[in-house]
């Protein structure tokens, strides 16, 4: 177990020696330790050696001019100019609240941006302010449309969030896949199969193998297959690329850049980087805040309150799981995978940082 305050010190002076300044450190940092600390281990510390590796090859600028490159009171463009998602997102998110104080909803849509961590933690910082957030992004292309052998969406997730009164908030965070990428990676370290529904091998057929994206496979949108809506899957993986790149101008489908460094950059792009969407909506642009609130707690009791099936198991509300999960995570520490660590203890040699972790 690894304490959360060593551990992200230590993820903060890594991305200092990067080159980020002390503000972007910080807050790249923050967002990335937020997954470990809600059990998205895929999309945690797990990623920082991914990250150095792409600012190695020249794809990720550490000090990149966040701007907005077009705006009407309501929208914006923002060109993240390269720089890392975990910084760009979180500025798009803040100017997404500012038209929402203004005008009473708010939406930004980013290109040249890189892998901005988990949807959740952009779209929880609406609720701060009373207001309802929402996250979304494209993602390397790893996802075979229903009928297809064709690596051509992302994972794509999305990202709800909305306040509450009393209850804890209600976050829906989730990928338009059967299974996010980063969860392949953590069976690939403990040697076990995947789920049937998760993954195709490269004629298109249901595959158990967690290696077979490396040998021309491909992961599954929501559902696994037509029989169970993997269509439904396609779709809003499909909303997502096209609201975050297609409205932005970033690349979309088949051309989004691969997190990997080790893969080349598809030619003749169609736009500049990854792209994301986010929004922000004043609830006292519908109803009065408090009255909103005090209705959503009544939401959520209720239907925490439902029979279930086995009389057992409780019926959960969106954002409980990894509630609950930071709160023992906070207190018991973070696990790490072997092969993270050593992941970790080969940035900490390789860049001199004197702290463990």
């Amino acid at each position: 177990m690894q304490q959360y305050e060593s551990l992200k010190s230590f993820t903060r002076e890594i991305f200092e020696k990067i080159g980020c300044n002390k503000f972007h450190a910080e807050l790249a940092a923050d967002v990335l330790l937020s997954a470990d600390l809600r059990g998205v281990d895929s999309h945690g510390v797990a990623r920082l050696s991914g990250y150095v590796r792409l600012w190695e090859a020249g794809r990720i600028n550490s000090s990149p001019n966040i701007k907005i490159v077009h705006e009407t009171p309501s929208t914006a463009v923002i060109d993240g100019d390269s720089g890392l998602g975990l910084v760009v997102a979180p500025f798009a998110m803040d100017i997404a609240m500012e038209k929402a104080e203004k005008c009473g909803t708010g939406w930004v849509s980013v290109k040249n941006s890189n892998h901005y961590g988990i949807a959740g933690y952009h779209a929880m910082k609406a609720i701060e302010k009373d207001m309802i957030g929402m996250s979304m992004t494209n993602a390397s292309p790893l996802v075979a449309p229903t009928f297809s052998t064709e690596r051509l969406l992302g994972t794509n997730p999305i990202a709800v969030a909305i306040p509450t009164e009393n209850q804890p908030p209600f976050i829906a965070d989730f990928a338009t896949t059967t299974a996010a990428n980063g969860k392949l990676e953590i069976l690939q370290r403990k040697g076990e199969d995947a789920p049937l529904g998760w993954i195709q091998d490269k004629q298109g057929k249901g595959s158990t193998n967690p290696h077979a994206l490396k040998e021309g496979g491909a992961l599954l949108p929501l559902g696994g297959d037509r029989l169970h809506s993997s269509h439904k899957g396609y779709c809003l993986g499909s909303i997502v690329d096209i609201f975050s790149a297609v409205l932005s101008g970033a690349n979309y489908g088949p051309w989004v850049p691969p997190f990997v460094s080790f893969l080349p950059v598809a030619e003749d792009l169609p736009g500049e980087g990854i792209g994301h969407f986010l929004g922000a909506m004043r609830i006292d642009a519908f109803r009065p805040a408090r009255e909103f609130k005090s209705h959503m707690d009544k939401w959520i009791g209720r239907f925490r309150s439902a029979e279930s099936v086995d009389g057992q198991e409780k019926v959960l509300i969106p954002g409980d799981p990894e509630r609950e999960m930071e709160q023992i995570r906070l207190k018991e520490g973070i696990p790490l995978q072997e092969k993270v660590v050593e992941d970790l203890l080969e940035l900490k040699k390789k860049y001199g940082i004197p702290s463990n972790f």
